[in-house]
């Protein structure tokens, strides 16, 4: 396996979301990207600063975190130019197995969004998937749950500061320092799954199965009440044996777009089911589930939260009532 670890820049609208392209929210001003060999030793490097076509003037956000200003454009390529070099520079390893790594799950989601607002054709398979470092810095020396910022890793690791942090090239070292201080199992066993493009179709619902969960990303429905009707999407099976699972909480809202569930497998224990409730760009609503088995005591947590809605809208209720 080789790595593209992968680090981006963006500039978003600076007279506010008014006036914003709903197309392009942030349209990407420098691509970086280190190339690493199966040992993750570096074996090449990209930097290119794009010249803005949408948002000319930078945001004060932007200003704030990036090093780059007016100058560093002066002269510099369009999106469509840098990225055709970015890709025909990341197909110049010899590896068939070629993996993108990020600190975080936004760049390749953006990327691709610039790919599709100025009409190019996307290099990436379907489903895309990738290994997102903050991530699995979290699963390898954190509480899997946290996401920590890049400097925050390297600080922890002891890794040396040389440059500074925010600019798409040294971002892209950094992250493949980070890399370096991971195990192959590690990397491996803990791939993402890219949303910006999702199912479309049943046949192309995508099933994931990892060391200690299985995820599923179903295809697109026209709201949410749907999704939540479809056996597919409810439905829970076992991660380590596969078999279908007798629940003990059917499905329930805790909030926002969360369902819960919990379920019992008589050879594996408790099994906790969650379903996050998305929209793609065209409003349409895709699911991921998850589902991995969990303790008595995770499962006790279930039935409280469950409770908790209870009464809460018990509450609501005799509120409306009054």
């Amino acid at each position: 396996m080789n790595y593209i670890v992968l680090d981006l820049e963006w500039n978003q609208c600076p007279y506010g979301k008014a006036r914003e392209v709903a197309a392009l929210p942030f349209e990407i001003i420098e691509i970086g990207a280190v190339r690493l060999n199966e040992s993750r030793e570096v074996t090449g490097r990209f930097r290119e600063v794009v010249r803005p076509q949408v948002y000319t003037s930078l945001h004060f956000r932007t200003k704030e975190v990036i090093s780059l200003r007016a100058m560093d454009f002066e002269g510099a390529r369009s999106f469509p130019e840098v990225a055709a070099d970015f890709f025909a520079w990341c197909r110049e390893t010899s590896a068939v197995d070629t993996a993108f790594c990020t600190w975080g799950p936004a760049d390749l989601t953006e990327l691709q969004r610039n790919l599709s607002y100025y009409s190019m054709e996307s290099p990436f398979p379907f489903p895309l998937l990738y290994f997102d470092i903050q991530k699995i810095f979290s699963i390898a020396y954190e509480d899997r749950k946290s996401r920590k910022s890049l400097e925050y890793a390297v600080d922890f690791l002891q890794l040396p500061k040389d440059v500074s942090f925010h600019s798409a090239l040294s971002d892209a070292i950094y992250t493949s320092l980070v890399m370096q201080k991971l195990t192959n199992s590690q990397i491996l066993e803990n791939s993402s799954v890219d949303y910006f493009r999702t199912p479309r179709t049943r046949s192309q619902e995508i099933y994931l199965h990892y060391s200690t969960y299985d995820k599923f990303v179903s295809r697109l429905f026209p709201s949410r009440n749907q999704a939540m009707k479809d056996r597919i999407v409810t439905s829970m099976k076992c991660p380590v044996c596969g078999r279908a699972a007798s629940r003990k909480i059917r499905w329930f809202s805790a909030g926002g777009h969360n369902h819960f569930c919990l379920a019992w497998c008589p050879e594996h224990g408790y099994l906790k089911g969650k379903i996050r409730l998305r929209q793609n760009a065209d409003q349409q609503t895709y699911a991921v589930k998850t589902i991995k088995p969990v303790s008595e005591e995770d499962a006790g947590l279930i039935y409280e939260k469950k409770e908790a809605v209870q009464a809460r809208r018990r509450e609501h209720r005799h509120s409306q009532e009054a």
